[in-house]
């Protein structure tokens, strides 16, 4: 997911938080619903967290100031996505380089978490609508590019892996629907798809092929390929389909979920079970999230009926353990987890705050909402 994706989904955090004082205090806190039972992978994308707090934010559990992902992992989080850029401007969250990538990542594994990295492949957000080559690769052809993205991915796992922070699941490409690395990894559907796929599944070898590289025979990295319409089974079949058809090793299936965009809870259910059937691969529900309040969202909702949970902090948490009771009933124990994406999505100064942080697992003072002892405890 990127704020690209739907216009209208990210307001300025100054301003959401003017409006967000009068509505955090309307509910009182509800009990949570039912926990997650136990899930390899259960937590949420922070990869915003450090920029958020170096503008000044703060989070707080039951009003306690303390370190975001203590509280997470104290409520039985045990899984953090991080996403990385190639050379990111800067802008806004856009801060996501090797640099600040190995300093939030070490922090993963000192709370001992498990640690998932995004290779977005772009200086910006790729998603199924923008997959644009960093600028530094643009003029490349398709032999150098899948060169140079090899030894990129080797590089930043391998120093990954020198400060202590390998990552236990590697995402090569963000929301690869359309494929990556536009023009050349780039597929439409129409046109030479013989070609399209084969240079798409190349490029993602290549990215694969990097990753590996940097491992020793004792280390265990799961590779994971992200696929972003988590309701729809007819088009991840014909993605995966694709995908084993061209050869492309993988261990992992991830898809988002998002009931506004993605259809209904019965419909990841009917997905979730034939993609793990069909493939015999874990399913992880790599990215989610659900509203607490209002708060800029309601514009973008292109699948309301499948909202059918309350939009309050204790429809929020139930979605998220009604999420989790249909990710650990897949069968054969194939389904592999939940993670929330952008929790720490808190009104922060200088910042736009993805949509006004009516999605995150925190309200506007930065105290934990429900939803988070939905994680475990």
């Amino acid at each position: 997911m990127s704020p690209f994706r739907v216009a209208g989904l990210v307001w300025l955090g100054g301003v959401v938080a003017c409006h967000d004082a009068t509505t955090d205090q309307t509910e009182p806190p509800p009990t949570p619903p039912v926990a997650i039972p136990a899930l390899p992978y259960v937590g949420a994308d922070i990869s915003a967290l450090q920029r958020i707090e170096s503008g000044g934010s703060v989070f707080r559990d039951s009003g306690h100031v303390r370190d975001a992902i203590a509280i997470l992992t104290d409520h039985g989080a045990n899984a953090f996505r991080l996403r990385i850029f190639v050379n990111p401007n800067d802008s806004d969250v856009q801060v996501n380089d090797l640099p600040y990538t190995l300093a939030l990542a070490a922090r993963v594994k000192a709370a001992g978490a498990k640690l998932l990295l995004d290779f977005h492949l772009s200086d910006t957000w790729a998603d199924p609508g923008h997959q644009t080559t960093p600028a530094a690769w643009a003029a490349l052809g398709y032999d150098s590019l899948a060169a140079q993205v090899e030894r990129y991915t080797a590089g930043v796992v391998a120093q990954l892996k020198h400060e202590g922070a390998l990552p236990d699941v590697v995402q090569v490409g963000n929301e690869i629907d359309a494929g990556i690395l536009w023009p050349l990894g780039q597929i439409t559907g129409t046109g030479d798809t013989v070609t399209q796929w084969t240079q798409f599944t190349g490029l993602l070898k290549a990215g694969i092929q990097g990753v590996r590289d940097s491992l020793s025979p004792g280390d265990s990295v799961r590779i994971l390929l992200h696929y972003s319409l988590g309701g729809n089974q007819a088009a991840t079949q014909w993605f995966f389909d694709h995908i084993n058809a061209y050869g492309v090793p993988y261990d992992v299936i991830g898809l988002s979920y998002y009931p506004f965009w993605h259809g209904t809870l019965q419909a990841l259910e009917q997905n979730l079970n034939a993609t793990a059937m069909r493939y015999g691969k874990p399913v992880l529900v790599v990215e989610t999230s659900y509203p607490w309040r209002a708060g800029g969202w309601e514009g973008s909702v292109t699948d309301p009926g499948a909202m059918t949970w309350p939009v309050t902090r204790l429809g929020q948490a139930q979605f998220l353990s009604d999420l989790g009771q249909a990710v650990a009933a897949v069968p054969g124990s194939r389904g592999a987890g939940v993670l929330w994406w952008y929790p720490e999505a808190i009104p922060t100064n200088g910042l736009f705050v993805f949509d006004g942080g009516s999605l995150a697992l925190f309200d506007s003072t930065g105290n934990a909402l429900p939803a988070v002892s939905v994680f475990g405890r």
